[in-house]
């Protein structure tokens, strides 16, 4: 991402660095509005928690947590900011014309292609199981493991439900160890955690790393 920075006019705008990214209306069937939060009240209006509420309007993007859209491939036509993560979002046309949003990988570009399903490549954004995979040697597909020290993201915890794990800005876990139906991951928190092998993750790291790096200048302004 290109880096934006401010010319020191104010004091408020001084040293300000935040990234440049591509600006695009979010698709109408992608976005839904969210319910007004209880704004530290009660059922009955009563502050129960001080200090709640403002905040400027967000809508929804429904991201694709679970990668269902099985051996089709996608292109990344577009790389957007999401009011509701510290992570970048992709729109990824597939091929029979499904548009989906999933969570921006570090280093994908726009015109990147991804795939998921149960034999693809290791590649940065495609999803699999964590038991098996695509390595091309030679011409010749051959189905193996997945090799230990894999990084991956936006990891499941039960089968079909989503990843819920690693979906941060600049989250990674890695995968130690495999014994039985079991696979070993460490979490980017440091916890050790086994998990089915029969669960898919997405190849790769999260990206905005640099999120915690960046200077975001006075609250207020409009980095847009």
């Amino acid at each position: 991402m290109a880096i934006h920075l401010y010319k020191t006019s104010t004091p408020s705008t001084r040293n300000g660095a935040v990234d440049s990214q591509v600006k695009s209306n979010p698709r109408n069937n992608l976005i839904y509005g969210q319910h007004h939060c209880s704004k530290g009240r009660n059922a009955r209006g009563i502050i129960t928690a001080g200090h709640r509420g403002g905040g400027h309007k967000r809508l929804y993007r429904k991201i694709d947590f679970r990668r269902n859209e099985k051996d089709i491939y996608g292109r990344i036509v577009t790389i957007e900011y999401d009011p509701n993560r510290n992570a970048y979002i992709c729109l990824i046309h597939y091929g029979d014309g499904e548009k989906r949003y999933i969570l921006h990988p570090r280093g994908a570009i726009i015109g990147d292609t991804i795939v998921s399903g149960t034999e693809v490549p290791i590649k940065m954004g495609n999803a699999l199981p964590l038991s098996e995979v695509l390595i091309d040697q030679k011409e010749e597909s051959t189905s193996t493991d997945m090799p230990l020290g894999t990084a991956i993201h936006n990891i499941e915890i039960t089968l079909g439900k989503g990843g819920q794990l690693a979906r941060a800005a600049g989250a990674v876990a890695k995968l130690i160890a495999k014994e039985g139906k079991s696979a070993t991951l460490k979490l980017p928190s440091g916890e050790v955690r086994l998990i089915s092998k029969n669960c898919s993750a997405t190849v790769g790291q999260v990206g905005n790393v640099g999120v915690n790096q960046k200077s975001w200048v006075e609250p207020d302004l409009n980095v847009g």
